[in-house]
């Protein structure tokens, strides 16, 4: 049985779920349909998204005059909950009252750019170990590649991580060290932050890029191969949504990519074989150069891709 958590390390496990406003439910619920997530209407009017065969919450949608990333649930184990509580405090981090209407449970605190954090017990939605994959290799005398024809609805299978842009990529990686025991997988200087979870999980849970102000950058949801990478790519250019970045390669994390920009300005990302950081292991973090923060290979980077889609810059 692999040990899914680092005993000598107190810290939080995964993400739980995250809630966001959107100026338009109707255009939510096509897009992420569209990129292969169940959509269904919840008893307050809005928006949920689960990936099919599971029956988690990933994100929680309702409508609003603007598109912004409103808070975010992070999972610990139930007999860490309070020494989390105490590590908070003794960082000097106040706790806040839970949102209207939200879950009390665990406690919430706000990250340095105020965005609200709600911490509470919960399933480990990070994998124990690493499941790797690749498309079959060819055997000689026997055709490899599938037909086209019959290629199904390419479909995630989880959330894998969320990317922000941030006013100070230092202060976020302070904060998830100091306050939520997550630790820092590599960095490009000041620019640009992973970070990933103590106890056995992806390359990266978290990561920031610094930008004017707090925003939601990216979602990414895993899926087996490069060839569901490309495929995905394929199935959002079908369905009207041709604006995006990749396929590519990344450097750090080591996965497949192809973003597609959603109607607000953020993207979702299809993402495959990212770098697996096992909770037996003491990951070493490094500070690398800019050529390698962003991809090994695929187009060249869109300007959108460097838009803050909540502050307008």
């Amino acid at each position: 049985m692999i040990e899914n958590r680092r005993r000598d390390r107190l810290g939080i496990h995964s993400i739980g779920e995250f809630r966001m406003t959107v100026p338009s439910l109707e255009d939510a619920k096509r897009f992420y349909l569209s990129f292969g997530l169940d959509v269904q209407q919840d008893t307050q009017g809005g928006l949920t998204l689960r990936t099919f065969g599971s029956p988690h919450v990933w994100g929680r949608l309702r409508e609003g005059p603007r598109k912004k990333f409103e808070s975010l649930t992070l999972h610990c184990f139930e007999d860490e909950l309070e020494a989390l509580r105490q590590r908070a405090l003794y960082a000097g981090v106040t706790t806040i009252p839970a949102p209207t209407g939200e879950d009390d449970s665990g406690f919430w605190i706000n990250n340095p750019d105020g965005v609200a954090l709600h911490i509470r017990p919960g399933v480990k939605t990070t994998p124990d170990e690493a499941d790797h994959a690749s498309p079959a290799l060819p055997v000689n005398g026997v055709r490899c590649a599938p037909y086209r024809r019959s290629t199904g609805t390419i479909q995630p299978t989880r959330l894998s991580h969320i990317a922000f842009a941030t006013t100070s990529v230092p202060a976020q990686i302070d904060f998830c060290e100091r306050v939520l025991g997550l630790r820092l997988s590599d960095r490009t200087g000041d620019g640009v932050a992973f970070i990933h979870a103590p106890h056995g999980g992806d390359h990266h849970l978290l990561a920031f890029a610094v930008s004017s102000g707090p925003a939601l950058h990216h979602l990414s949801w895993d899926v087996p191969t490069v060839e569901e990478v490309g495929l995905g790519y394929m199935q959002m250019a079908a369905a009207g949504y041709a604006d995006g970045w990749g396929v590519g390669r990344h450097v750090l994390g080591s996965n497949y990519f192809y973003y597609v920009q959603d109607p607000w300005g953020s993207f979702s990302e299809f993402s495959a074989t990212m770098d697996y950081i096992p909770a037996s292991a003491d990951w070493v973090a490094q500070d690398h150069q800019p050529e390698d923060g962003f991809y090994l290979w695929g187009p060249d980077l869109p300007a959108a891709f460097f838009v803050n889609s909540e502050q307008g810059a």
